[in-house]
């Protein structure tokens, strides 16, 4: 693949990567969403458990807005809130969500927060008060608030994001460190010393240097590269560039040939030699 070529594709790979990483995104909330319900449901489970409920249900857990979420009773319970907080603890880093939360429990009758704690990414800025003071039987509401958005960067798709990258770098680099050769077929040129004769692209090189040439130069070279160090006739080279097209006038073939004498002008060892009153030479040392 061509440089050129890969970085008109790199911009649609990028651009088909992150529609890909969107689509991500968004099933990564949704997961995230029900990893939370699931959890609390859990965690209310445990909770009646703990008050020796083990058949009132546990009301659908509601998103109330984002990263805020609700866990509702059918019955009263009494809440202890050392195990409130140990088994909220537990449950949600088992299932890997957001370390930084608050948890308040809510009297239903009054609205008033009876219970609360907030936990930090760091155990010694978290605030647990009133821990062995138990809650009486009462309807409760408990409030979950993360602290902290969902990130994409914890999601899957972000390993893939960077895979993706990585490798697009990775390959334009390499392409950029390949020294740049000219696609030519090997045989599909003649040597004039240090240089090659492409007749078919109408140019010379020497080394990286490439050096355009017209047609009419081009139709002269075929015939001095075909006879390197060889008188050729001055008459045939008119007939053979210009006969046909009726368009030689005057000095033109000497016009040309000084053209071509400053194409190689940078080396010595060739020279187009002017034979007097015979033709021209080309001289490859």
């Amino acid at each position: 693949m061509k440089k050129r070529s890969f970085l008109l594709i790199l911009p649609v790979l990028l651009l088909a990567v992150f529609i890909f990483l969107s689509f991500q995104k968004d099933d990564s909330k949704d997961s995230f969403d029900q990893t939370v319900k699931v959890t609390l449901r859990a965690i209310g489970n445990k909770l009646l458990l703990a008050s020796k409920d083990s058949t009132s249900l546990i009301l659908p857990v509601k998103k109330v807005k984002e990263n805020h979420y609700k866990l509702e009773f059918q019955k009263q319970l009494a809440i202890t809130p050392d195990s409130l907080v140990t088994i909220a603890n537990a449950s949600l880093k088992k299932a890997k969500l957001p370390k930084r939360y608050i948890v308040e429990v809510v009297n239903c009758s009054n609205n008033e927060v009876s219970y609360s704690f907030k936990i930090s990414a760091f155990s010694e800025k978290d605030i647990v008060p009133c821990l062995g003071r138990n809650l009486p039987a009462d309807c409760y509401i408990i409030h979950v608030f993360f602290l902290e958005k969902t990130s994409f960067f914890d999601s899957a798709a972000f390993p893939i994001l960077v895979t993706i990258f990585t490798l697009l770098v990775l390959i334009f680099l390499l392409k950029k460190k390949r020294p740049q050769t000219t696609e030519i077929e090997p045989n599909n040129f003649v040597k004039i010393g240090a240089y090659k004769f492409y007749k078919d692209q109408n140019k010379l090189i020497r080394d990286t240097t490439e050096i355009k040439l017209s047609t009419k130069e081009c139709e002269l070279m075929q015939m001095f590269s075909a006879h390197q160090n060889e008188i050729i006739k001055r008459e045939t080279l008119i007939k053979h560039i210009w006969e046909d097209n009726g368009v030689f006038v005057g000095r033109s073939l000497d016009t040309f040939i000084s053209k071509l004498r400053k194409k190689f002008k940078d080396d010595n060892t060739i020279n187009i030699v002017n034979v007097h009153g015979v033709g021209y030479k080309l001289e490859v040392g």
